[in-house]
């Protein structure tokens, strides 16, 4: 499928800048963060003193490495607005992640905040190949999750048509798709899949649907997931990374014309990558776990986000910017079968490598004794369905049973379903695992 290039007209002259520029322009903004941090937010320099550091001592963007960690605790330990740097009345919106512990984890933001959001995501719709009078279709959530309405501001900015259709009603969305012809999608990769299974049951063939570019965020997936994606919405696929803590959507994305992983926006964001078990900085290239420092937010600076993603720095490829690596799982999702580390999209990617199987499946966990069993449950492709035998189906089985077992080392029972077997997503992020496993005390 033909991409859209961008033209230079196009950029941010920070886009296209040259390496020493990106890092001066940081330095300048590292500087001003700590130091708005520190002078504004209790909290911050409690820390920064118990550790011995001052903002002064960041001379160079590896003094960074001196300076504490941010983790999700310190934002519920300060609940509600114990974060803010500005006076509450400075604030002009709020969001919050919905918590699995109790309270959520609250941001907020000035208005010169939520104007550098909408021209980065504005900036992450131009990388995509949107331009000013494409329509977009908005499918994310409205509401305290920043996905709905910073997709939104940021399309707006961008000169784009706004449908801001929110999630669920997929025969709506389907419809809406059909009647106002929209260029671009941006929804959550899972549900980009429902959308697509209802045109197919409507009968509308890919290259019959309006839409151009998808981007997709507010979880992991992979090239399998891409792939199907673009065969059942006739689209290019592109990734928006974000998370609510650091801004929202819009932190990183990919461009269309490499699609090679999403482009950090540096100027923004200083971006590390650690040891997850030890905190020391490991170099570009290497596995680690994805920390950020926001270099222009007001109302909520974070100093050394500790985000969870494992991930990996890549050099610059379409912009200035160093690119994302796919993450291959969280520090906090990875599941230990039998001694065995485990991330939810090992088996994803082992799922996807063969077209029979739709992108929906649940990974089921449990123990007997002190012995842990994993039940991999996915479904077949409605042409599958209906044309496989039972003596088929229980081939597709064993040939996943043994990739998962050869390139994860795991052991599984491996059910195959009918398409349509297993609960949809309407709303957002799907839910994959299902630990029924006796909590260890």
């Amino acid at each position: 499928m033909p991409v859209k290039q961008p033209q230079p007209g196009d950029l941010d002259p920070i886009e296209t800048a040259s390496r020493d520029e990106v890092a001066a322009l940081q330095l300048q903004r590292l500087k001003w963060s700590l130091q708005h941090a520190y002078d504004n937010v209790p909290h911050y320099r409690k820390k920064f003193d118990d550790k011995g550091v001052h903002p002064s001592d960041l001379k160079t963007l590896a003094d960074i490495a001196k300076f504490p960690f941010t983790t999700k605790a310190d934002l519920r330990d300060n609940y509600p607005f114990g974060m803010f740097a500005v006076p509450r009345t400075q604030v002009a919106r709020v969001h919050a992640s919905s918590g699995t512990t109790g309270k959520p984890t609250v941001v907020g933001y000035t208005q010169g905040d939520i104007d550098r959001w909408a021209n980065l995501v504005a900036r992450s719709i131009r990388a995509a190949g949107g331009r000013a009078g494409d329509i977009v279709h908005v499918a994310y959530g409205y509401g305290l999750f920043t996905g709905g309405l910073g997709a939104h501001y940021g399309a707006e900015r961008a000169g784009c048509t706004v449908i801001p259709m929110s999630g669920g009603q997929t025969e709506k969305q389907v419809q809406l798709i059909q009647d106002f012809k929209p260029d671009i999608i941006m929804v959550t990769p899972s549900y980009s899949l429902v959308i697509a299974e209802e045109f197919a049951r409507q009968g509308i063939a890919p290259e019959d649907i309006s839409l151009k570019v998808g981007i997709f965020g507010a979880e992991p997936w992979g090239e399998g997931m891409r792939q199907q994606i673009e065969r059942g919405l006739g689209l290019d696929a592109v990734d928006i990374y974000g998370l609510s803590e650091v801004m929202g959507p819009g932190v990183a994305s990919e461009c269309i014309e490499s699609k090679d992983g999403p482009v950090i926006w540096e100027d923004h964001f200083y971006p590390e990558i650690i040891n997850p078990d030890t905190g020391e900085p490991v170099a570009d290239g290497e596995e680690g776990e994805l920390v950020f420092t926001s270099l222009s937010k007001e109302a909520m600076p974070i100093i050394r986000y500790r985000t969870r993603d494992l991930t990996r720095l890549l050099p610059p490829t379409s912009r200035a910017f160093r690119r994302m690596g796919r993450i291959v799982g969280r520090s906090d999702d990875m599941l230990i079968i039998r001694g065995v580390n485990v991330f939810p999209t090992q088996i994803e990617e082992q799922v996807l490598r063969d077209k029979r199987f739709t992108g929906v499946y649940q990974i089921v966990l449990t123990r007997e004794g002190h012995l842990d069993n994993v039940e991999v449950r996915c479904e077949l492709q409605p042409d599958a369905s209906a044309s496989l035998s039972g003596a088929d189906i229980a081939q597709l089985a064993k040939e996943l049973q043994h990739r998962i077992k050869t390139i994860i080392g795991i052991s599984t029972k491996v059910d195959v379903m009918d398409f349509g077997t297993l609960p949809r997503t309407q709303t957002g992020k799907a839910r994959r695992v299902w630990d029924n496993r006796p909590s260890q005390v």
